[in-house]
């Protein structure tokens, strides 16, 4: 059984793709930044995530981190509405990258890996912005922006999953290897 240790219904949704043998706890763990780093800050924050969770009974914890970065600039979840303005300003009409770190662990076993995927908002007037912003949801969103609302992505490449906080496709095989090894 596994142990998804996030607070994030997108990433239990994600996780419903693979299997629905887990359950969801979420506590605080010890998150930062990196500076000029986005790999390794998703994968630190996703490795304290699961860390923050003792298993029991060979189950394992699935921590995840995602964050935007543009131009040496982390966008993390915005704190209010005007940063998440801000937030949605600055990448309008830009590529950036989305890194999602994964980390499973269980009883002294930790794997943590990461994915990147590349998006490119489209761009948006002042007002189209402010209207996302009050009907969307951002402020739980790193970027301040969902792909799968289908409203401000205008392309991407690579994992649409990772995008949204969990890149399943990778987790999956990852998942298997994990387990596998567990039992050796």
């Amino acid at each position: 059984m596994l142990i998804l240790q996030s607070a994030s219904p997108r990433r239990k949704e994600l996780l419903h793709k693979i299997t629905d043998d887990f359950k969801v706890e979420s506590v605080p763990a010890n998150e930062c930044v990196i500076p000029s780093r986005p790999a390794a800050t998703v994968m630190k924050n996703a490795r304290e995530k699961a860390l923050a969770i003792k298993p029991e009974n060979g189950q394992t914890v699935v921590g995840a981190d995602t964050v935007v970065y543009l131009a040496g600039r982390f966008f993390l979840k915005p704190k209010n509405a005007e940063e998440a303005f801000e937030m949605l300003k600055t990448l309008s009409g830009k590529w950036h990258s989305v890194y999602t770190g994964v980390c499973l662990a269980t009883n002294g076993k930790v794997v943590c890996f990461y994915d990147k995927s590349k998006v490119k908002l489209k761009k948006m007037t002042d007002d189209e912005i402010k209207r996302y912003v009050e009907t969307k949801n951002p402020l739980d969103k790193a970027g301040a922006y969902g792909i799968q609302d289908g409203v401000t992505v205008e392309k991407y490449t690579g994992s649409f999953d990772n995008v949204m906080g969990l890149p399943t496709e990778k987790l999956s095989a990852e998942i298997k290897k994990f387990l596998t090894d567990k039992e050796d």
